[in-house]
């Protein structure tokens, strides 16, 4: 049985997508891939780097010993929803509509007809899953650990490599490395884990390293580094229309204007995250409020930085997106369980609202 499975899930990973099958969550590998920061060949990238990071890790890891093996106990989901006018009626639910092991569901954005991608860490993968079925398909493989997807307003889809070799790979409409140094030296020299990103309308990516800061790809994959104090950057997303670009750090929002070149500048505090722990993923919607995930909410705030309410979730809400057939549906991602060990569990959450994605770019 084993080995049949095993033989299912090799043609599934050579296919084109448009003949992949849809298939449940467990029919998929959960996989083992290793971020850059676990794999024995980082010291020897970092020996050549000019001033080599400071060691970086997660908790759990790939040391944590076999008794986290059990599954977890489930997140609870919180009571239903009060209102914020315009954003979501009172007494909204949350729903699962998909659940599986490992670090294994980050990034995510909407796709076509109402489903969703998003990039499996473990199981170095991009999926779509359609919502409304439970049931995904793999888009993209061997990803080396990649953990975060975004796509530009002309459809180039980019991606977050997280491997030994990081950067940010473009994946459509053609695959290859986009941006994988800076200053001449791998992106492994400033540190961290490759977090998040946003694909923006000039051709070029904006990302965040945790434990580092906040950096630009323009279109020829010349990287550069913006921002100070941000080493907790994590969450990045474009307004609507591109011209400010918002990055939550540990407990605030803060926002930069964007430069006709893509260059950022008037680094400011935007909001502060009432919600949950931290900022993580994050969103916009058609009238420019700004979504951020918060470890158990999604705080929304106006386009001035205006607090308009927090969305309480279930703890381990790390990411969000709208999605489905009119982007009025908000998706959140929930990891639950101890990083790095068999213990690991993700879901994906939906909740319907009264506000609309914006419909010109996916994130």
């Amino acid at each position: 049985m084993q080995l049949a499975l095993g033989l299912v899930l090799l043609v599934a990973v050579s296919a084109s997508p448009a003949v992949l099958a849809q298939r449940p969550a467990s029919a998929f590998d959960r996989g083992a891939s290793l971020q850059a920061w676990q794999h024995p060949g980082l010291s020897a990238v970092l020996a050549g780097c000019a001033s080599p990071p400071a060691p970086f890790s997660i908790g759990g890891g790939r040391s944590a010993s076999e008794d986290t093996a059990a599954a977890p106990p489930e997140p609870e989901m919180p009571p239903p929803s009060p209102g914020i006018p315009g954003v979501i009626a009172a007494g909204q639910d949350w729903k699962v509509v998909w659940s599986w092991e490992g670090n294994n569901a980050d990034g995510i954005i909407p796709g076509d007809d109402g489903t969703l991608l998003f990039a499996n860490n473990d199981a170095s993968n991009v999926m779509q899953l359609d919502p409304a079925t439970g049931l995904a398909s793999i888009v993209h493989s061997d990803t080396n650990t990649g953990g975060a997807l975004s796509r530009s307003n002309s459809g180039a889809l980019f991606l977050a490599v997280r491997g030994l070799g990081v950067g940010i790979e473009q994946l459509e409409p053609r695959r290859e490395m986009f941006a994988s140094t800076i200053d001449g030296e791998p992106l492994e020299c400033v540190g961290g884990v490759m977090n998040d990103l946003a694909a923006d309308a000039r051709g070029g990516v904006y990302f965040t390293v945790s434990g580092s800061g906040l950096y630009h790809a323009d279109p020829e994959g010349v990287v550069t580094e913006y921002g100070e104090g941000i080493a907790r950057a994590n969450g990045v997303v474009l307004s609507p229309d591109e011209e400010t670009l918002y990055v939550t750090n540990g407990p605030v929002v803060l926002a930069f204007d964007v430069m006709g070149d893509g260059a950022l500048a008037n680094q400011r505090e935007f909001g502060a995250l009432r919600g949950g722990q931290g900022g993580d993923g994050s969103t916009v919607d058609s009238e420019g409020r700004l979504y951020v995930s918060t470890g158990s909410s999604v705080d929304v705030f106006s386009p001035d930085g205006g607090f308009l309410g927090s969305i309480a979730g279930p703890d381990g809400l790390h990411g969000v997106t709208f999605g489905g057939p009119d982007k009025m549906n908000l998706y959140g991602i929930v990891f639950y369980g101890v990083w790095g060990t068999p213990s690991a569990r993700n879901r994906v959450i939906e909740i319907p609202m009264l506000a609309q994605g914006y419909l010109e770019r996916a994130k």
